[in-house]
């Protein structure tokens, strides 16, 4: 349980958080901010919606206490910003009120006391803000800028991230137009003790992970990337002396792994390529063993490296079509076909192996590899339903015995002792085929694959994508095909048995001697052995999927 490892989650308002001298810093290597006016539309409607439901729920904020007061933001940082930007635009608006003589000593202590509460107070000295909110170092000095001017700085020149942040001061500035300090005042009030939020506090990454972990099982979707990359990030700079430019480049680099993988694909990426090369590991236990690998400033550099060259691969391996391939040697593409099923029936298991066998062997094996996982997927995930979890532990100890040279080749892995424990026997697979059904009207793209592979299998070249798939007691039966079947007939429509592909299907609900001749001039093999049947009942789909069962073992074997 979350509050197992970590202070007590507790329930407070914005006013709250920014109360009792709390400071908080976002990590140096976190993302910029990154809202767009999509978000500030949303965040902005809330606000508006107060005044009817009194109160609105902001989600979770994540923080690591480093001192007393003083707290990291894990996640949270977009929202506490554009929160405090809403602040920033309505001091600005009450100095305005101030400059034009209006209420000026009320106003101006006004001004003094919000900014003291939720912005800071200036040294003395510079006159720049000692800031409550701590940015990272892309935009924290554009960001102290506003604090200290209550305005954006010239916009020409800046970064991307820093144009956001003057964006979003100058959206809310268009939204918020009061000329009465007071009302300033009670708007600050209400917002800021309305908007709540639940914290979450954690003494050390490690625990933040897990709260990561925790929450994203729960639906609450986190930045793990980005834990992961402060980590790493600071171990690799511990000691050294990094410019901004070599900082930048660190960032740009990491940033391109994320565009190309996507956050929800980015975590299993690094499981994948960890597992390819250690001892097996859970998501759980992910953040933990990346850790105790690469604890030192040489070792994280060298993951960092491998991450930036294994994620294009990665990505390509779930998108078998990706232009990458036209980069790599053309005998790779022999591999698409086989990676296109995996990706068709979500199968991520043969990844890590994949990943493991890229660098270590050749195009050609690479290929018979890919085409012996796909087999076994076949067998093992899509007709059998046997257990992943299995699966997986068995696939982590091929890759490393990949990684450590001890499997050279293809053949290596499919006569190795963990592809014999996974491989079902023909008489399993036959078994399990023979009774084999899929939702159709869910899965036809998935069932036109299958039944290609078995025509292909029987010499019938055809492109699944443009086959027709062919119920041969229609989906939605007359009163005709329920006298064939009788109660038999609430068995078929998602049968195996009861599909075969055609280039075109006109035939809807003909009845079977009509389907027949059909059958006999398409040539497609499937459509052919039903054409021999008689009539077509239950006991005919039980004949014909136990046939198609003797195919399948033929079609997706390996000896």
């Amino acid at each position: 349980m979350i509050n197992q490892i970590l202070i007590e989650p507790s329930n407070q308002t914005f006013a709250e958080l920014m109360g009792n001298s709390a400071r908080y810093t976002v990590p140096c290597f976190q993302r910029d901010y990154s809202w767009e006016q999509e978000q500030w539309e949303d965040l902005w409607n809330d606000i508006v919606e107060l005044k009817e439901e009194g109160s609105h729920y902001m989600g979770y904020v994540v923080l690591q206490q480093k001192e007393k007061h003083l707290y990291e933001i894990i996640d949270g940082q977009q929202r506490f910003v554009t929160l405090t930007m809403i602040i920033l635009v309505s001091m600005a608006q009450l100095r305005k009120i101030i400059v034009n003589g209006i209420d000026v000593e009320n106003n101006d202590e006004r001004l003094q006391e919000i900014e003291k509460r939720f912005i800071g107070t200036k040294n003395l000295i510079t006159l720049n803000v000692d800031s409550r909110l701590t940015l990272n170092r892309n935009n924290n000095s554009f960001f102290k800028g506003i604090c200290a001017n209550l305005e954006p700085s010239n916009p020409r020149g800046i970064t991307k991230t820093n144009n956001l942040l003057r964006k979003v001061f100058e959206f809310f500035a268009s939204k918020i137009n009061y000329t009465d300090g007071k009302k300033i005042a009670e708007f600050i009030e209400f917002y800021t003790s309305s908007l709540i939020f639940t914290k979450i506090v954690v003494q050390d990454s490690l625990n933040a992970y897990k709260v990561f972990e925790t929450l994203n099982a729960r639906g609450v979707m986190l930045s793990t990337p980005d834990l992961i990359k402060n980590y790493l990030f600071s171990v690799v700079t511990k000691g050294n002396t990094f410019s901004d430019a070599d900082l930048d480049d660190m960032d740009e680099r990491w940033s391109t792994i994320v565009t190309q993988l996507g956050e929800q694909n980015f975590t299993d990426f690094v499981r994948y390529l960890y597992n390819s090369r250690f001892q097996h590991t859970t998501k759980k236990d992910l953040f933990k063993s990346v850790r105790e690998q690469y604890s030192t400033p040489k070792k994280a550099g060298a993951y960092l490296k491998s991450l930036e060259v294994n994620a294009p691969l990665y990505a390509s391996l779930l998108t078998p079509y990706e232009e990458w391939w036209n980069s790599v040697d053309g005998e790779y593409k022999k591999a698409i076909p086989f990676l296109e099923g995996l990706v068709l029936f979500s199968i991520q298991q043969p990844l890590v192996v994949l990943l493991a066998a890229f660098s270590k062997f050749t195009a050609q094996e690479f290929v018979l590899l890919a085409k012996y996982l796909f087999i076994l997927s076949v067998r093992y995930n899509i007709i059998c339903n046997d257990s992943p979890n299995e699966q997986e532990k068995k696939y982590n100890k091929m890759a490393v015995r990949i990684s450590t040279d001890e499997y050279k080749r293809a053949s290596h892995v499919k006569n190795g002792e963990e592809f014999k424990l996974l491989y079902p026997s023909d008489e399993r697979f036959h078994s399990s085929f023979q009774f084999y059904k899929i939702p159709s009207r869910r899965s036809s793209r998935k069932i036109r694959f299958l039944l290609a592979q078995i025509e292909i299998q029987n010499g019938r070249e055809i492109d699944f994508e443009k086959a027709t798939l062919e119920h041969v007691c229609p989906y939605n039966p007359d009163s005709n095909w329920h006298k064939a079947f009788g109660e038999g007939i609430k068995d078929v429509s998602d049968r195996l048995g009861n599909m075969v592909l055609l280039d075109r299907d006109e035939l809807k609900r003909a009845g079977f001697l009509e389907k027949k001749k059909a059958y006999q001039e398409s040539g497609n093999r499937l459509a052919l052995e039903v054409s021999k049947y008689q009539e077509w009942t239950l006991a005919s789909v039980n004949k014909y999927q136990e046939w198609l069962a003797s195919q399948a073992v033929k079609t997706w074997r390996v000896d």
